[in-house]
């Protein structure tokens, strides 16, 4: 089954990150247009089913643009189990094949050892199932993290990480991004300028690539006052629309900002 992101999503059949974007978007959240397969659509498409590919390839070809293809395993980004780092997302792709061998890349993602001993720690059932979310791509001029809450000393406080370019920059610990704290309602308790001197930004050809970030630039802080006041903003809908804390990933594309993720915070 392939299914819009404003559709009403079931967990047990398109997985934790979908319904979670499902529900964001039904809420009036800034989500990028996107597309949902449940984990029997994408066993199909893994599987050649000549049907499934065409369907998904049509929905792709709607987006109008380059995606984002994101892991959606059911029990991924719930309360207890986030599989953060553990599953692959492919960013700008583009084209039929880089389509269908992104879809390949996130499947096999969830059955590396990694993420097969995260399963068995937690108790999960041993053969996973994965969903997967197909979106428009946000070409980010900055983008980053955004805790509700302290998640290293538990305050009640927003804490924001940011970097320029793509946020993949921050996960994958190439930058030393610029960290800020915020009181609820968005008062500004610290802002500290990281070292972004490389950013991730979209490749011609498709994928992702490296560049480097001119000196003044990279210690120049990434969000302004009215950017901090719109993370605010994004942080108050979230808690209203689900309640409890909000890990969030987003991206300001000028002055637009998108919700790309969220989830609770885990420690897990």
């Amino acid at each position: 089954m392939i299914a819009g992101l404003h559709e009403a999503l079931a967990e047990g059949d398109f997985g934790g990150k979908a319904a979670q974007l499902g529900r964001a978007h039904r809420s009036g959240l800034p989500v990028p247009p996107g597309w949902a397969l449940s984990a029997a659509f994408v066993e199909r498409v893994v599987a050649g089913e000549g049907a499934a590919v065409d369907r998904l390839v049509e929905a792709f070809r709607a987006l109008d643009g380059p995606a984002a293809v994101r892991s959606s395993g059911v029990g991924e980004d719930g309360a207890s189990a986030s599989f953060a780092g553990q599953h692959a997302t492919e960013l700008n792709v583009r084209g039929r094949e880089g389509l269908i061998e992104a879809v390949h890349r996130v499947h096999r993602s969830a059955r590396t050892e990694a993420a097969l001993a995260y399963r068995r720690r937690l108790g999960l059932p041993p053969e996973p199932r994965m969903g997967i979310v197909v979106q428009r791509l946000v070409q980010a001029d900055c983008a980053g993290v955004l805790f509700t809450r302290n998640p290293t000393t538990g305050a009640d406080e927003r804490v924001v990480e940011a970097t320029w370019g793509l946020g993949e920059a921050v996960v994958a610990g190439l930058v030393t991004p610029d960290g800020y704290r915020m009181a609820r309602g968005g008062r500004v308790l610290e802002r500290r300028a990281g070292d972004k001197d490389i950013a991730i930004v979209w490749a011609d050809e498709g994928g992702t690539r490296e560049v480097e970030v001119e000196p003044e630039r990279a210690a120049a802080l990434c969000l302004d006052d009215a950017r901090l006041a719109a993370l605010e903003a994004l942080a108050a809908a979230c808690e209203a629309a689900f309640g409890g804390t909000q890990d969030i990933e987003w991206a300001f594309a000028g002055d637009r900002l998108y919700l790309l993720q969220r989830r609770a915070i885990t420690r897990g």
